[in-house]
């Protein structure tokens, strides 16, 4: 195990500073006090309803909340739970907000020692603060401190919720500012943001086979995956603006490389460009999950609710016996028999038919055209990606020849050499365009080709079937300037031998 693992003990401070927030709340459940029935009070309950109840005042902009409203409202929640007076209560009161704001004026203290500095620090936190005062009546008025609206905040299940789209703001954020390093460590966060995504639709698909048994439980799943996959969608979205964004931040940096620092900025960008994709690539996995199982088990389960309701269903006890032993009104029999009618169809003509628009056909039947057939749109892509798909199986022929035998090879290389088999390739747009199609697609093995437009490569993974799995390529930060016309990234082109590879 490598125990020098970077990034455990970062930020250590600010973490337990979040940590301490709580420290109030189980420092409440501490106390043994009891109530007159010898009942012990439930002071970590009532400390979270007490910050529960200072953000509530908040939200309506009420600015005069004391301990004395505080003490009056646990007496009205409590309907007779504990055994204590509206005295009591206020006693209560007094001890949460004394505890969440100590007497003395100075705000809360948590000692620690700090891994990443190696030495003994202390963080100051404040959960409630003075408001204002009312001079007359010797009253003073609290309201949540930052700190107490974080700690509010901890408790709300929306943040595991929308998660990874917090980390989707914060990664944008951070690539704006040119933070590369803290961007790669987000990207490892979104990465745990999908995988725990992916282990709660496996539980929720099996819940939906399993617990689905009436219309009350299939509309809540329903509900459930519809808002799951609408999430899904939203974050595809998202993902898509951030490829773009790194893409064209990948491009400036890579004409403006002349010192060390901007060469490993590039460096930096372009691993976060391949690790983004990754993460996308599970996350657009799990849209497609989403869909079948908004389209296939949703269904599945309300037919077989469906069949469950007609086998459930006796005939002869529902229908058949309430009809011949009752003496039911003749209305009331109807409407028991309706369901089980066919429904009234009547067929009408009307003359207004001979005025619409006419067909005119031959004796035979076949309507005729004086025109020539012309190709669909999907005719002339299939034509065309024949073409393409042709001229790509040339171009890796020559590139097979000219690496004679090896593994890898860089485009640097294969120009070089082309300049001598056959030159007429590097000026032809093509070239470049089979280069930078396998980068997009990179790595080409046999599964996705078969996906969206893949036979453009059919002919090139025949050349290279026998003996490699599949194809995959690497950019360079140089730029080649192949003519007076092209110029191209330089890339490294690697045939992966192995099933851990390929196919």
């Amino acid at each position: 195990m490598d125990l020098e693992l970077k990034g455990i003990t970062e930020n250590y401070r600010e973490r337990m500073q979040r940590l301490a927030l709580f420290d109030p709340l189980f420092r409440l459940e501490n106390k043994r006090e009891k109530d007159e029935k010898n009942q012990p009070i439930d002071y970590f309950g009532y400390g979270l309803l007490t910050l529960l109840f200072f953000f509530e005042n908040m939200l309506i902009r009420n600015k005069k909340t004391s301990t004395q409203d505080l003490a009056q409202y646990l007496f009205a929640l409590n309907r007779g739970e504990y055994s204590l007076s509206l005295e009591g209560f206020e006693k209560v009161a007094r001890t949460i907000v004394e505890t969440f704001r100590p007497p003395s004026g100075k705000r809360n203290e948590k000692t620690f020692y700090n891994w990443e500095t190696r030495e003994y620090e202390s963080v100051h936190y404040s959960i409630l603060k003075a408001d204002r005062a009312d001079i007359n009546s010797n009253t003073q008025y609290y309201k949540l401190d930052e700190q107490g609206l974080e700690l509010v905040f901890a408790t709300k299940e929306y943040f595991t919720e929308f998660q990874l789209s917090i980390n989707q703001l914060v990664l944008r954020k951070q690539l704006e500012k040119g933070e590369f390093i803290g961007a790669l460590r987000q990207i490892d966060e979104m990465h745990i943001d999908v995988e725990s995504l992916r282990n709660r639709m496996t539980i929720v698909k099996h819940e939906i086979q399993r617990n689905i048994i009436s219309d009350e439980t299939y509309e809540r799943y329903k509900q459930m995956v519809e808002d799951i996959n609408a999430r899904l969608i939203r974050e595809n979205e998202e993902f898509s603006e951030l490829h773009t964004f790194v893409k064209e931040t990948k491009n400036r940096l890579a004409y403006d490389m002349n010192s060390e620092k901007e060469r490993k900025a590039y460096e930096l960008i372009l691993q976060i460009d391949r690790e983004l994709g990754e993460v996308h690539h599970i996350h657009t996995m799990l849209l497609k999950e989403s869909i079948d199982l908004k389209t296939t088990a949703l269904h599945a389960a309300g037919e077989a609710l469906y069949f469950v309701g007609i086998d459930s269903f006796n005939f002869k006890q529902e229908i058949t016996a309430p009809l011949v032993s009752k003496p039911l009104p003749l209305v009331a029999s109807k409407r028991l028999i309706e369901p089980f009618l066919k429904i009234e169809q009547s067929e009408t003509w009307s003359p207004l038919v001979i005025f619409s628009e006419q067909r005119i056909e031959t004796h035979d039947g076949i309507e005729r055209t004086n025109d020539f057939d012309e190709l669909s749109d999907e005719a002339l892509q299939e034509l065309e990606n024949a073409q393409v798909q042709k001229l790509f199986g040339d171009i890796m022929t020559l590139l097979l020849k000219i690496m004679e035998g090896k593994d890898v090879i860089t485009l640097n290389e294969v120009i070089e050499r082309t300049r001598v088999e056959d030159p007429n390739w590097l000026n032809r747009r093509l070239f470049y365009q089979f280069w930078y199609v396998m980068h997009q697609r990179s790595p080409i093995i046999h599964e996705k080709t078969e996906e969206s437009n893949g036979s453009l490569f059919e002919e090139v993974l025949e050349l290279i079937k026998h003996k490699y799995s599949s194809i995959e390529i690497e950019e360079l930060p140089e730029i080649t300037i192949v003519t007076e016309r092209f110029s191209i990234q330089n890339m490294e082109l690697r045939l992966m031998v192995g099933e851990e590879d390929g196919l």
